[in-house]
């Protein structure tokens, strides 16, 4: 199995916003769709290759993240359920490799243990079958947004490390010392952490930290950010049951320890 480079039949809209893509040098957005349905496969990639994306598929696991290292597309749209390779083994796997590029998972479950674990192990955004196109769209410009603004944010002071006592955090390399020792950090887990040291003493909830973090609001499943947060602890902290650093506001959300100066 290999990936297909699809190419729809641009209408001539879609043709005028390639014209003016080439006259002012900006290329189209990358997609790559990780789905072993060919009809769901097809249909979004028809779709999104009319409005002006381009489009490479791949119908197993394997592929899919074989595809995502050398391709590297701007966003990737991962079924949960694939061969050779399940979705979240893909989702960690990319995430390894390619740790940036946003990925919005699909899923035909309504299981809420599916959806929590697919975002545990790095989906910025979930979507249940079935979907309309539009929403789909919109949910992918939502996660690209995003991270087009954290690149932004990163870029304005990427100059300016954040050190709060024993634990430095340096933005520009995108690495996190206590101490001597570096902490190997997922995305969300350095962003988590960031966005803390930032903001000592003042208190996140948890509805707040998926919104901001996820840039969508998952009602019902903010316990997430508890999964995260105990994974965060476990590697900055000394002493992760009595945390220093990061936190517990009971019944609220969390904050940085602002006598960590």
């Amino acid at each position: 199995m290999s990936t297909k480079p699809v190419v729809g039949n641009a209408s001539s809209s879609t043709k005028d916003q390639d014209a003016s893509r080439s006259a002012t040098g900006e290329r189209p957005t990358s997609l790559l769709v990780i789905e072993d349905d060919e009809n769901i496969s097809t249909a979004i990639s028809e779709y999104f290759s009319r409005v002006g994306y381009t489009v490479i598929t791949a119908d197993d696991g394997l592929v899919g993240v074989q595809a995502a290292i050398e391709n590297r597309p701007d966003a990737i749209v991962l079924d949960l359920m694939l061969p050779k390779m399940d979705g979240l083994a893909v989702c960690r796997a990319v995430r390894e490799k390619v740790p940036y590029i946003p990925i919005l998972m699909l899923t035909a479950k309504d299981d809420v243990i599916d959806k929590v674990l697919g975002l545990e192990m790095g989906a910025d955004d979930y979507i249940t079958k079935p979907f309309s196109f539009r929403e789909l769209e919109a949910r992918l410009k939502s996660v690209l947004r995003r991270a087009r603004n954290v690149a932004r944010a990163e870029d304005d002071d990427s100059e300016v490390p954040v050190v709060r006592g024993r634990l430095r955090i340096d933005p520009a390399k995108r690495e996190v010392r206590i101490g001597e020792r570096e902490v190997e950090l997922t995305p969300k887990e350095f962003e988590l952490l960031r966005l803390f040291a930032t903001n000592p003493g003042r208190v996140f909830p948890r509805k707040y930290l998926l919104e901001k973090i996820w840039d969508y609001s998952y009602e019902g499943y903010d316990r997430t950010i508890d999964s995260h947060i105990n994974r965060l602890r476990a590697k900055i902290e000394d002493d992760p049951e009595s945390p220093r650093m990061v936190l517990t506001v009971w019944g609220i959300g969390y904050k940085f320890n602002d006598e960590q100066g």
